[in-house]
Order: structure tokens, then sequence, then C-alpha cells
């Protein structure tokens, strides 16, 4: 057995699916491709090099934050362990394709804008309460903080 972890730069190329093991442990997976650019020198153009294709799996709390952010068509930043899972056809071709068990996923913010949906916190103030405070300032400590979009 063998780990080896990367980050993989790289778009979103089919909808995540979730779904339920035997053992009932949930697992949601996509594919991802990573294509690589580089600039011309003599001539200023961008030219596109090879493209990485990899399926990157999810468990545990990660399968319900990528379930509810991720889509086809995001730019995302996937970290992981990789390996290699190798198999026959049915015509009896030989492949191999690249997994990626991933420990963290998230928006490429090079190439987007997000959001957070942070949930409502109630703000407490453990220094001691002066008698003369006013009633506003009262209701000011104890109001629910709102959410701040990022």
């Amino acid at each position: 057995m063998y780990e080896a972890h990367a980050g993989i730069v790289g778009t979103v190329i089919t909808n995540p699916i979730k779904r339920t093991t035997p053992s009932g442990e949930e697992v949601l997976s996509f594919r991802m491709a990573s294509n690589s650019r580089r600039q011309d020198r003599a001539t200023g153009e961008w030219l596109d090099g090879g493209t990485l294709y990899l399926t990157v799996t999810c468990w545990r709390r990660l399968v319900t934050g990528v379930g509810a952010s991720i889509m086809r068509g995001d730019p995302i930043i996937a970290y992981g362990q990789l390996r290699t899972n190798e198999y026959t056809t049915r015509d009896g071709v030989e492949r191999a394709d690249l997994e990626m068990r991933a420990s963290a996923v998230g928006p490429d913010l090079a190439r987007c804008i997000v959001k957070f949906d942070r949930p409502k916190t109630i703000e407490l103030d453990i220094t001691s309460v002066d008698n003369d405070a006013t009633a506003d300032s009262s209701a000011e400590r104890g109001r629910e903080q709102e959410p701040v979009a990022v």
C-alpha cells in the first residue's frame, strides 16, 4: 500500500453522486479534470497541454459539505490520497483509472467568488454588567449575530 497525497486544481466534470455502502456509510463521488496551460514566450499565446482526469471520493463529514456545495462546472481544489484502480473491461482491455480519496475539497477562489452560509450564533458578553447600562445596550449584548457574506 502506498500513500501519495496531492492537491489538484481543476474543474468538476460530473455532478456528484451520493450512495450508501452495504454497511450504511454514505460516500459521494464525482469526476474532475485538471488542465495544464503554458504561455509561449515567443508568441505570447496560451497553449493547452494535457488533461488529467480523476475520480474524487468523499467520505464521512465531507459528504454533506461537498454534496450541498459542489456541482458540475465548478472550479475546485481537491486534496487527498491518490491511488490507481486497475481493472479489465468486458472486452478484455486492461485499464487504470486515477482516484483520490479526498480529505478536503473547496472552491478555487482564483476562479470564482463564494458566499459562505454560516449558522447564526449568539454573542455572549461575559464581562460584568454595569447597573447603569441602558436597556438598548443590554438588548444589544444578547442579540443574535447575522451571517456575514464573504
